[in-house]
C-alpha cells in the first residue's frame, strides 16, 4: 500500500501544494490522517469546511462574522430578486480558483450561468454581490499577517482570468487601508480561521463597502504557494520571507504530528 512504501518511511511531513477536488476538501488529509503520515495545513474536517462554501458561510453567521447573503440553487428569479438583488454572484459550491463563477447583472442571464457553474459542481451558490474593493488576510500559526488589496485589471472581481493572466490583477501589500480598518480585517479573518478549526496556515477573502464594512467571502485551507502568490506576499509584508515561511508552516505540521501521537 501507499502508506508503507520506504519513501514514506523517513519523511518529516508531505507539503502538501493540492488546489481543489480532493486534494483540498479534506480527503487526502482523512487518508494521511488513517496511513499516520504527517502533512502541511488544515486537517480533514476544516478542509471540508472551508471547501464547501454553504457550510462555510453557516458557520460565519453562527460566529457573527458578516458575510453576503446567499441562496442555493435550484432559486425562484423574484426571490433572487427580492433577498440578493442584481449583480448577483452565481457560483459552484466546491471549487477553487473561482472556476465557474460568473457575475450575473441581467436576471434574463441568471438562467444559464447557473447551468454553467453545475458543470462544475453539484451544487450552486447564489451569492449577493457587495461593490467595493477585494482584501485578503494571511494566516500563520494562528496570527494574522499582513492585510492586501487585489485590484483587478480585467473584471469588477478577482477571478480566474485575473489571478492566472499575466497584468491580470495588480496586488498591495500591505493595503491602504485605515488602522482600525486592518484591526478589524484581521480579527475577522482569524476568526473566520478558528471558526472552521482550520491549522497551520490558512487565507481569508473579503469585500469592503463603500461604507468600509467587511464581509467575508470565503477562507482557503491551500492557497496558492509559489514565491508571488498572496500568501507569500502577506509574509513578506511582515518580514517572512518564502524559504522561511515554508519551513514555519512545515514545523508547524511536525509539531502537530508530534502532539497526535502523545
Amino acid at each position: 500500500p501507499f502508506a508503507q512504501s520506504p519513501e514514506l518511511q523517513n519523511i518529516d511531513t508531505i507539503f502538501l501544494v493540492l488546489h481543489g477536488g480532493s486534494g483540498e476538501d479534506g480527503t487526502i488529509q482523512a487518508y494521511l490522517d488513517l496511513a499516520g503520515i504527517p502533512y502541511t495545513g488544515s486537517g480533514h474536517l476544516g478542509s471540508a469546511c472551508a471547501m464547501d462554501k454553504d457550510i462555510s458561510k453557516r458557520l460565519f453567521k453562527l460566529a457573527n462574522i458578516p458575510t453576503p447573503e446567499w441562496i442555493m440553487a435550484p432559486a425562484d428569479p423574484e426571490i433572487v430578486a427580492q433577498q440578493l438583488g442584481y449583480p448577483v454572484v452565481v457560483k459552484p459550491n466546491q471549487q477553487g480558483s473561482t472556476i465557474g463563477l460568473t457575475v450575473v447583472k441581467d436576471p434574463k442571464e441568471l438562467e444559464s450561468a447557473v447551468n454553467y457553474a453545475f458543470q462544475f459542481d453539484k451544487e450552486v451558490m447564489l451569492e449577493r454581490f457587495i461593490p467595493g474593493r477585494e482584501l485578503t488576510v494571511g494566516i500563520l500559526n494562528d496570527k494574522p499577517l499582513s492585510t492586501g488589496e487585489i485590484i483587478p485589471n480585467l473584471s469588477d472581481i478577482f477571478d480566474y482570468q485575473s489571478k492566472y493572466q499575466k497584468g491580470g490583477a495588480t496586488e498591495i501589500f500591505p493595503a491602504d487601508i485605515t488602522p482600525a480598518q486592518d484591526e478589524r480585517v484581521k480579527e475577522l479573518a482569524l476568526m473566520a480561521h478558528q471558526t472552521l478549526k482550520l491549522e497551520g496556515f490558512s487565507r481569508v477573502d473579503f469585500r469592503m463597502d463603500a461604507d468600509g464594512e467587511f464581509w467575508c467571502l470565503e477562507a482557503n485551507t491551500l492557497p496558492g504557494m509559489t514565491e508571488t502568490s498572496l500568501l507569500p506576499q502577506s509574509a513578506q509584508a511582515v518580514g517572512i520571507n518564502f524559504p522561511e515561511l515554508c519551513e514555519r508552516i512545515s514545523q508547524l505540521a511536525i509539531d502537530r504530528h508530534k502532539q497526535k501521537r502523545r
